[in-house]
Protein backbone atom coordinates (compact mmCIF):
# COMPACT_ATOMS: atom_id res chain seq x y z
CA UNK A 1 0.00 0.00 0.00
CA UNK A 2 2.97 2.24 0.46
CA UNK A 3 3.58 2.34 -3.26
CA UNK A 4 0.18 2.98 -3.70
CA UNK A 5 0.34 6.18 -1.91
CA UNK A 6 3.41 6.99 -2.97
CA UNK A 7 2.49 7.22 -6.11
CA UNK A 8 -0.63 9.33 -5.91
CA UNK A 9 1.69 11.89 -4.13
CA UNK A 10 3.60 11.84 -6.57
CA UNK A 11 1.19 12.75 -8.87
CA UNK A 12 -0.09 15.03 -6.57
CA UNK A 13 3.42 16.58 -6.59
CA UNK A 14 3.48 17.37 -9.94
CA UNK A 15 0.17 19.33 -9.75
CA UNK A 16 -0.32 23.34 -9.25
CA UNK A 17 -2.69 23.74 -5.47
CA UNK A 18 -5.36 25.11 -7.39
CA UNK A 19 -5.61 21.81 -10.01
CA UNK A 20 -6.11 19.45 -6.78
CA UNK A 21 -9.62 21.88 -6.93
CA UNK A 22 -10.92 21.10 -10.19
CA UNK A 23 -13.81 19.41 -10.76
CA UNK A 24 -14.74 19.03 -14.58
CA UNK A 25 -18.64 18.51 -13.89
CA UNK A 26 -21.16 17.99 -10.72
CA UNK A 27 -20.58 14.25 -10.78
CA UNK A 28 -16.76 14.63 -11.02
CA UNK A 29 -14.97 14.50 -7.76
CA UNK A 30 -11.65 16.93 -7.71
CA UNK A 31 -8.48 15.32 -6.21
CA UNK A 32 -9.37 17.12 -3.01
CA UNK A 33 -12.50 15.41 -2.69
CA UNK A 34 -10.96 12.08 -3.37
CA UNK A 35 -8.40 12.54 -0.82
CA UNK A 36 -10.76 13.35 1.52
CA UNK A 37 -13.06 10.63 0.87
CA UNK A 38 -10.36 8.17 1.29
CA UNK A 39 -9.20 10.01 4.40
CA UNK A 40 -12.62 9.54 5.89
CA UNK A 41 -12.54 6.07 4.98
CA UNK A 42 -9.41 5.14 6.39
CA UNK A 43 -9.98 6.92 9.71
CA UNK A 44 -13.81 5.01 10.02
CA UNK A 45 -12.34 1.47 8.93
CA UNK A 46 -9.06 1.42 10.94
CA UNK A 47 -9.54 3.29 14.19
CA UNK A 48 -10.18 0.72 16.73
CA UNK A 49 -10.46 -2.06 13.40
CA UNK A 50 -10.84 -5.07 15.81
CA UNK A 51 -13.00 -3.77 18.56
CA UNK A 52 -15.77 -1.40 16.53
CA UNK A 53 -17.41 -1.53 13.74
CA UNK A 54 -15.83 -0.02 10.51
CA UNK A 55 -18.45 2.80 10.26
CA UNK A 56 -18.20 4.75 12.90
CA UNK A 57 -21.34 6.44 14.26
CA UNK A 58 -19.01 9.62 13.72
CA UNK A 59 -18.02 9.31 10.09
CA UNK A 60 -20.12 11.86 7.71
CA UNK A 61 -19.49 10.03 4.45
CA UNK A 62 -21.78 11.58 2.56
CA UNK A 63 -19.90 15.03 3.56
CA UNK A 64 -16.42 13.55 2.33
CA UNK A 65 -17.97 14.30 -1.45
CA UNK A 66 -18.85 18.14 -0.35
CA UNK A 67 -16.43 20.28 -1.88
CA UNK A 68 -15.89 22.36 1.18
CA UNK A 69 -12.55 22.40 2.90
CA UNK A 70 -10.73 24.27 5.60
CA UNK A 71 -8.06 26.68 3.76
CA UNK A 72 -8.87 25.15 0.32
CA UNK A 73 -5.27 25.05 0.14
CA UNK A 74 -2.34 22.18 -0.61
CA UNK A 75 -1.09 21.70 2.87
CA UNK A 76 -4.50 20.86 3.76
CA UNK A 77 -5.57 18.17 1.31
CA UNK A 78 -2.09 16.87 2.39
CA UNK A 79 -2.76 16.81 5.90
CA UNK A 80 -6.29 15.45 5.61
CA UNK A 81 -4.03 12.64 3.33
CA UNK A 82 -1.66 11.87 6.06
CA UNK A 83 -3.82 11.53 8.92
CA UNK A 84 -5.59 8.64 7.00
CA UNK A 85 -2.99 6.71 5.67
CA UNK A 86 -1.33 7.01 9.23
CA UNK A 87 -4.27 5.48 10.83
CA UNK A 88 -3.81 2.72 7.80
CA UNK A 89 -0.14 1.90 8.99
CA UNK A 90 -0.68 2.07 12.31
CA UNK A 91 -3.93 -0.31 12.35
CA UNK A 92 -1.81 -3.08 10.13
CA UNK A 93 1.77 -2.39 11.52
CA UNK A 94 0.20 -3.68 15.10
CA UNK A 95 -2.15 -6.75 13.58
CA UNK A 96 -0.50 -10.02 14.48
CA UNK A 97 -0.47 -12.71 12.20
CA UNK A 98 -3.27 -14.80 14.53
CA UNK A 99 -5.61 -11.78 14.42
CA UNK A 100 -6.00 -11.91 10.50
CA UNK A 101 -8.72 -14.35 11.29
CA UNK A 102 -10.68 -12.57 13.79
CA UNK A 103 -14.32 -11.57 12.70
CA UNK A 104 -14.28 -7.76 12.41
CA UNK A 105 -17.23 -6.15 10.99
CA UNK A 106 -18.50 -3.61 8.75
CA UNK A 107 -22.03 -1.91 8.54
CA UNK A 108 -22.49 -4.91 10.73
CA UNK A 109 -21.45 -7.40 7.69
CA UNK A 110 -18.69 -9.95 9.65
CA UNK A 111 -15.77 -10.37 8.07
CA UNK A 112 -12.42 -11.63 8.92
CA UNK A 113 -10.27 -9.34 9.31
CA UNK A 114 -7.97 -10.18 5.84
CA UNK A 115 -10.86 -9.81 3.70
CA UNK A 116 -11.72 -6.50 5.11
CA UNK A 117 -8.16 -5.69 4.47
CA UNK A 118 -8.73 -7.57 1.08
CA UNK A 119 -11.48 -5.38 0.80
CA UNK A 120 -9.49 -2.21 1.20
CA UNK A 121 -6.59 -3.71 -1.40
CA UNK A 122 -9.23 -3.05 -3.66
CA UNK A 123 -11.08 0.50 -2.83
CA UNK A 124 -7.87 2.27 -2.19
CA UNK A 125 -5.84 1.92 -5.49
CA UNK A 126 -8.97 2.34 -7.24
CA UNK A 127 -9.48 5.77 -6.20
CA UNK A 128 -5.14 6.64 -5.97
CA UNK A 129 -5.91 5.42 -10.20
CA UNK A 130 -8.27 8.17 -10.47
CA UNK A 131 -5.86 10.43 -8.78
CA UNK A 132 -3.15 9.86 -11.33
CA UNK A 133 -5.38 9.90 -14.20
CA UNK A 134 -6.90 13.14 -13.14
CA UNK A 135 -3.65 14.67 -12.56
CA UNK A 136 -2.11 13.65 -15.41
CA UNK A 137 -5.02 15.01 -17.60
CA UNK A 138 -4.35 18.13 -15.59
CA UNK A 139 -1.13 18.55 -16.36
CA UNK A 140 -1.06 17.77 -19.98
CA UNK A 141 2.13 17.38 -21.65
CA UNK A 142 4.38 18.25 -18.95
CA UNK A 143 3.82 15.00 -17.10
CA UNK A 144 6.31 12.82 -15.28
CA UNK A 145 5.74 9.13 -15.25
CA UNK A 146 5.05 7.21 -12.76
CA UNK A 147 6.00 4.43 -14.19
CA UNK A 148 7.54 2.68 -17.32
CA UNK A 149 7.47 5.93 -19.84
CA UNK A 150 5.57 5.49 -22.86
CA UNK A 151 7.64 3.45 -25.57
CA UNK A 152 10.37 3.28 -22.79
CA UNK A 153 9.35 -0.39 -22.29
CA UNK A 154 12.20 -2.09 -24.29
CA UNK A 155 14.97 0.40 -22.33
CA UNK A 156 13.35 -0.79 -19.18
CA UNK A 157 13.16 -4.19 -19.92
CA UNK A 158 17.15 -4.24 -21.01
CA UNK A 159 17.59 -2.64 -17.58
CA UNK A 160 15.70 -5.18 -15.44
CA UNK A 161 17.49 -8.59 -17.58
CA UNK A 162 20.84 -6.90 -17.65
CA UNK A 163 21.03 -7.88 -13.52
CA UNK A 164 21.55 -10.93 -11.61
CA UNK A 165 18.48 -12.63 -10.61
CA UNK A 166 17.33 -11.65 -7.23
CA UNK A 167 14.70 -12.56 -4.58
CA UNK A 168 12.90 -8.97 -3.43
CA UNK A 169 9.70 -7.35 -3.77
CA UNK A 170 8.43 -5.62 -7.21
CA UNK A 171 8.14 -2.27 -5.60
CA UNK A 172 11.40 -2.24 -3.97
CA UNK A 173 12.89 -0.52 -7.20
CA UNK A 174 9.77 1.63 -7.62
CA UNK A 175 9.57 3.42 -4.03
CA UNK A 176 13.26 4.03 -4.63
CA UNK A 177 12.91 5.61 -7.99
CA UNK A 178 9.54 7.46 -6.53
CA UNK A 179 11.54 8.80 -3.48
Amino acid sequence: MLYYKTIAEKAMEQLEPEQLFVSVNEDTNSIATIVNHLSGNMLSRWTNFLTTDGEKKWRERDAEFDSHFDGNDKKTIIEIWEKGWDCFFNAINDLQPEQLSQIIYIRNEGQTAMDAINRQLAHYPYHIGQIVFYAKMLKKSDWNSLSIPKNKSKDYNVDKFSKEKSIKHFTDDELNKLK
